[in-house]
């Protein structure tokens, strides 16, 4: 009986494996595939010496993986925070949904929602079609994301809005057009983005353990939230490639793929040829994917995340990132890695040990036993209320620190590592581009940390903490004097120089009890 259960068991986990990994795009060498090694390596130095923080790249030629790496503490089963890519993955719903039949691009917008119509409606919002939605060609004179995630009904809230241009003439980036398209698929299908994807790109493709952040209405975004891993990017820009065709079979019809990357509509059509040669942003906008120089399309999303299809090379690169300057990182890829596809090097050997040895170093701190010693168990109460926190606390062990924040009530722990990146695991939301709606969205909790630290002078502890299934990293530095203490949080998008400062004064506590009951 022992036996045959034993047999049932390695039977199952065989199959298990062999599904995965035929699941897994092919890999190759960037020799065999006619690819410069040296020419990956310099890319890789020329990011080394940049601005950019740089989280994964998978570069495939021919089908084939033939370079990929993970900066630690990141790693190919982690997913990340896509931001406007999960553009594309709604604009591939419409295409099943236009290829099954239940919608064409020229229907109007408000035929599908007569229930949240506005009192008054507008001529160019009569005339508002899917293909508008899916072009960022509204007519909206100014973002309204302000104005529509906030509340609670995003449908009304958008199609409320004033329409100054007539649809289709004038590009504008409109996320809420984005979240419309999603809107549209789950009223006409009744299944999320998510659950429509499922049968017809996510299985096929080998996708699986994505999610995607939803509105109350339990709606999934469409214009940002969703979060796949690394190799998942990869194949659906092999997907478009290949025109929609899959291990033999058509997924996408090709007729959509071209519809759907090829120029629509122009960002800024009196662009100077001088500017035109220089910026990834004014080469023309698809069906939610943005043209790019030398006849590249590409999803993108915020702090540089990419799906850049390369149909003249036949290649296809992935990155995942952390910048502000995501036009410097398209700058790099077209200086370094595209002149990489003109020949290859016998070099692959010396690329693969770059490729397993990236990392971001963690913060290393000096001795400070000391002072550690003395900060450890005590509660910092915030002298004055704040939405952010109310107390916080520190403990040092053998290099990690510990840190114990309570907010509303709650309390959330962290490790930092002097040294190493020590891993971990929370409720609390981190940095997010969006987090003014965040009152308005449900799904992607717990949230995967990695943390170090330093003493950044006498006084001043450093801790890095990243949410390592996004692009961001949050900063806060603590500044110690006597019984007192300063505390500050810093990311990348918010305006630093503005950002509060608290004051905190200690309080003795056993180590043993919770901060949150301690400030009640």
């Amino acid at each position: 009986m022992k036996t045959s259960f034993l047999l049932l068991y390695f039977f199952a986990l065989s199959s298990q494996l062999t599904a995965q990994q035929s699941d897994a795009l092919p890999r190759s060498t960037p020799e065999a595939e006619q690819v410069s090694a040296q020419g990956i390596v310099d890319f890789l130095d020329a990011l080394e010496k940049s601005e950019h923080e740089i989280h994964s790249l998978m570069v495939l030629r021919n089908g084939q993986v033939i370079a990929e790496g993970w900066w630690d503490p990141y790693g190919p089963e982690l997913k990340h925070t896509m931001y406007s890519v999960s553009k594309s993955f709604t604009a591939a719903a419409i295409g099943f949904a236009v290829a099954e039949n239940k919608l064409k691009v020229t229907d109007k917008v408000l035929g599908f929602f007569p229930e949240h119509c506005p009192e008054t409606v507008s001529p160019f919002l009569e005339q508002l079609e899917i293909q508008h939605l899916l072009t960022m060609s509204v007519g909206h004179e100014k973002s309204f994301n302000f104005e529509v995630f906030p509340e609670e009904d995003w449908i009304a809230a958008f199609l409320s809005l004033p329409i100054a241009y007539q649809p289709g003439t004038k590009f504008l980036y409109n996320t809420s057009a984005s979240y419309m398209l999603s809107a549209i698929i789950q009223k006409i299908t009744g299944e999320t983005l998510l659950e429509y994807l499922q049968s017809r790109l996510l299985e096929p493709l080998g996708i699986s353990g994505l999610d995607w952040e939803t509105d109350l209405e339990g709606i999934q975004t469409g214009g940002w939230g969703l979060r796949v891993k690394t190799e998942d990017m990869a194949k659906f820009g092999q997907l478009f490639l290949q025109k929609g065709m899959w291990k033999g079979e058509q997924i996408l019809p090709g007729s959509w793929i071209e519809e759907a990357s090829t120029m629509k509509i122009m960002q800024e059509p009196e662009a100077s040829a001088e500017k035109m040669a220089s910026n990834d942003w004014i080469q023309g906008y698809a069906y939610q994917m943005w043209r790019s120089r030398h006849n590249s399309y590409r999803g993108d999303g915020a702090f540089g995340q990419y799906i850049l299809v390369l149909p003249e090379v036949d290649g296809v690169i992935v990155m995942t990132s952390e910048t502000n300057n995501m036009q410097g990182e398209l700058d790099l890829i077209w200086k370094h890695l595209l002149p990489a596809f003109e020949g290859s090097s016998n070099n692959d050997s010396n690329l693969q040990k770059r490729l397993n040895s990236l990392e971001i170093p963690p913060l290393k701190s000096g001795p400070m036993e000391k002072l550690e010693q003395s900060i450890s168990g005590k509660t910092y109460v915030l002298e004055s209320k704040n939405d952010t926190l109310e107390a916080f606390g520190l403990d040092f062990q053998e290099e990690v620190a510990t840190l114990k924040m309570a907010m509303e009530g709650e309390e959330h722990d962290f490790e930092f590592g002097s040294g190493e990146w020590i891993l971990g695991k929370t409720e609390r939301k981190g940095p997010n581009l969006l987090y003014f709606a965040q009152n308005q969205l449900e799904g992607l909790s717990p949230f995967k940390t990695a943390g170090s630290y330093r003493w950044k002078d006498d006084n001043t502890l450093e801790l890095h903490l990243k949410y390592i299934e996004s692009p961001h990293t949050e900063i806060i530095s603590i500044t110690f004097d006597g019984e007192k203490a300063e505390i500050k949080f810093e990311n990348s998008f918010e305006n630093n120089d503005q950002k509060p400062i608290f004051k905190a004064g200690s309080q003795s506590h056993s180590a043993k009890e919770s901060i949150a009951d301690f400030i009640k």
